[in-house]
Parts: structure tokens; sequence; C-alpha cells
């Protein structure tokens, strides 16, 4: 019997067929590609922006930082509609705000324009990712690290097809333009694939797995009970820290080739010529997705806490090469998109090991108290901005980053192993 069985006084629904789960996570997949390019798409605005209207870089990246905090911070209250009233409203909803986000910024003046532009997008983005990721958990209780990881992959690797055209529209075009025509087309993209979407019944899925490796509770937690478990505040801060230096390179990608000298940079990789910033921002963006479903298949297998050790450590060498090896540019190319690779898995990690804790009845509620960690994060990108500007180079910026990423590798093998699985066992004794 699933978890959810015994909540619903309607008798059970029959089993679907796999077919018609994979086809539910296609439509969320689809959706998570159409809202990539407001937070993946922003680094390539940020330079016209500046050169338009002269405002210093820092100013212009808080309209990122609020994207970003708007995108996170509401979705465990999207979580809520979503548990409540089903996936469909809310995607229709986060679809039509997107498309608004953008058409304000077409036509934005002021900094103050561009906020509210980028405001109004995040809630729409948080929407329809919230949703989306939930939706997978929900779906998918057996393969729950791979379903999240593919979701979010779309978020990840979506962009990847549009960087050159969105560059390209950028500068025949400009940047409102530009703005104008992509928002419109990914908002209403989405208001289509929102009539597809639905959550399982119960009975309609699979029982939750158990192996040695991945454990799970078979006790539902409400939101408000899952607040008050202190695991949870440490699982919130590892995301915050692993986060905020994926979060720095992506707004600051541009900025920093053109700091180093390197982003007009003509590179040759297998036969493919392009400039660095360019190349570099296209694998980052399909090595970003890539990540996702290739480390939530692992811990599928060799549990959530093992994998983050392996994939935060990697980052943290990741971001100090890159450091060190950046101003070649081939090496910023290879080297950025290892850090994407090693960064993007937190995205099917942490809603994965949420759910394996906390139950799957609330789900997207409680994976989207957590993705709030994702603002928190956010909320760093303009210091590392400010670091950078006091001192005149990103040194800091990036040893901090690497140094963050390390503790919290040692933290998830250390700390959070051995106490989720006391965690889960007492939820085991009181369901």
């Amino acid at each position: 019997m699933t978890d959810t069985v015994h909540t619903a006084a309607a008798p059970a629904a029959a089993r679907v067929s796999d077919t018609y789960r994979w086809l539910q996570l296609a439509i969320g997949v689809g959706a998570m590609v159409m809202i990539a390019n407001y937070q993946y798409g922003w680094t390539f605005f940020v330079p016209d922006i500046q050169k338009k209207f002269g405002w210093d870089r820092a100013s212009i990246q808080w309209a990122f930082t609020l994207f970003v905090l708007f995108e996170t911070w509401l979705v465990p209250i999207e979580g809520w509609f979503v548990d409540k009233y089903g996936p469909r409203i809310v995607v229709l909803i986060g679809g039509i705000l997107c498309a608004i986000g953008w058409a304000i910024n077409a036509q934005a003046t002021s900094l103050n324009g561009f906020y509210l532009g980028m405001i109004i997008a995040g809630i729409g983005a948080g929407g329809v990712y919230g949703t989306c990721v939930g939706n997978a958990l929900k779906w998918f209780p057996d393969k729950r690290g791979l379903a999240a990881g593919i979701t979010a992959a779309g978020f990840g690797a979506g962009s990847a097809l549009t960087v050159a055209p969105i560059q390209a529209m950028i500068k025949n075009d400009g940047f409102q333009t530009t703005f104008l025509y992509f928002g419109l087309g990914q908002g209403i993209v989405i208001v289509i694939l929102a009539f597809l979407m639905f959550s399982p019944k119960p009975g309609q899925v699979p029982a939750a797995v158990q192996n040695t490796n991945v454990i799970q509770s078979r006790r539902n937690f409400a939101p408000t009970e899952v607040l008050r478990q202190p695991i949870f505040w440490l699982m919130y801060f590892m995301f915050v820290i692993v986060g905020a230096g994926g979060l720095m390179v992506t707004a600051n990608l541009k900025p920093i080739g053109v700091d180093w000298k390197v982003d007009a940079m003509p590179v040759t990789l297998m036969g493919l010529t392009l400039t660095a910033v360019t190349f570099a921002a296209t694998i980052d963006r399909v090595l970003n997705g890539l990540t996702r479903p290739f480390f939530g298949w692992i811990s599928d297998m060799i549990g959530r806490e093992n994998t983050m050790f392996i994939a935060f450590g990697m980052e943290g060498i990741g971001i100090y090469m890159l450091y060190l090896w950046g101003h070649d540019p081939i090496w910023f190319v290879l080297l950025s998109g290892f850090v994407f690779f090693a960064w993007g898995e937190i995205y099917s990690l942490f809603p994965s090991t949420c759910t394996d804790t906390f139950g799957s009845k609330f789900a997207t509620t409680n994976a989207g108290l957590l993705y709030t960690a994702k603002g928190t994060a956010a909320l760093l990108v303009p210091v590392a901005n400010y670091m950078q500007q006091s001192s005149g180079n990103w040194d800091m910026v990036f040893i901090v980053a690497a140094g963050a990423n390390i503790l919290a590798s040692l933290l998830a093998i250390l700390v959070l192993k051995p106490w989720r699985k006391v965690v889960v066992a007492k939820s085991q004794q009181a369901a």
C-alpha cells in the first residue's frame, strides 16, 4: 500500500501504466524548459542594459537576486495550492506571470522597472518549477532521485538551445525586443502544457522503495512539523552554501569572462568554434542539465548523502581550479562546464532527500520549503559583486565558494547521513 492510501476516503484508483507516468514527467520537463531562460538567459542581457542606461553592475544584478527570491520563497505557498487543488491552475497562472514579467522588462527604463519585471517572472517561474518537481516526486516514489533529476534537468539544460538565438537577437534587434518575444513565446507554451498536467490519485503509483542505501520514511510529516525538525535546517544550510557558489557563477559568467579578458576569444573544441563565453554558457547549460538525472540516478543506488559527498567535493575542487586556470579561454570553457556539472545536482538530491525523510503526502510543499534555500543563497550573489568591486578581482569570491562546497561535502557524510537514519527510524515507530 502507498503512504497516501491511508488518508483518502475514496477507494484506491487502479495502477496506471508506466507510459502514463513518463508522459506526466515529460509534460513537466517541457514546462521546465520554458522557464529556464528567465534565470539562465539573464546574464546575456546584463552588459546591454549596463551600456544603455549606465547603471553599475551590482545594481543591475539585484534584479537577478529578486527573481530568484520570488521564484523560491513563494514555492511553499504555491506547493500548498498544488497539494490541495492539483497542478493545473498553478502552472497556468505561472505561465501568464512569466510572459508579463519579461514584457515589463521590454518596456523598463528604470532599475525599479527591471526589478518589478523580474519579481513577476520569478513568481511565475517558481509556481511552474515547484509544481513540476513536486509532481515528479509523487508519480515516482520508486525512482525519486531520477524523476526529480530529469524534471530539474529541463530547467538546467532547457536554455542550452536558446543561448545562441538569444544572443543573436539581442545583437540584431536589441535586448528589449528579445525580452518581449521570448517572454511571450515561453509563457504561451507553459499555459498550453498546464492543461495536460495531473497529480496521481491514491493507488495509481507503486509503493515507496526500501533498500539499505535509500532510507524512506513511511510517515507523512505536515509542513508545520517539518519546520520544527532540526535536520531540516541542516539540509537548508547545506543547500544555501552550495547554491550560492553556483548562482554566483550563473549570474556573473559573462562579467567574469570580460574581466579575465577571455569572453570574446575564439575556442575550438570537437570541431566547433565559438567565443569562450558562448561556448562556456552552452556547455554549462547542457552539463547542468545532465548532472541532475545522472546524480539523481546514482543516489537511488548508493544513497543521497554518499552522492552529495562526491558531488559537493567535486564542486569545491572545480571552483578552485577555475580560479587558478580560468584565465586561459579553453580552461575557462572546460572548467566552468565542470563546475556546473558538479553543482546542478542539488536540485535533484535535496528534494528527493527531503521527501525520503518527511514522506510524499505533502511532498510539493515540503520540498518547496527546502527550495527556498536557493532564494537565501541568491542574497549572497550581490555580496560576491561587492567583494569583487571592493578588491578589484574575483579571488576572494572563488576561494570562499570553494571552501563552502568542501564544508557541505563533509557535513553530508559525517552529520546528515547518521542523523537521518535516526530520524527515519523514529518516524517508522510513530507510523
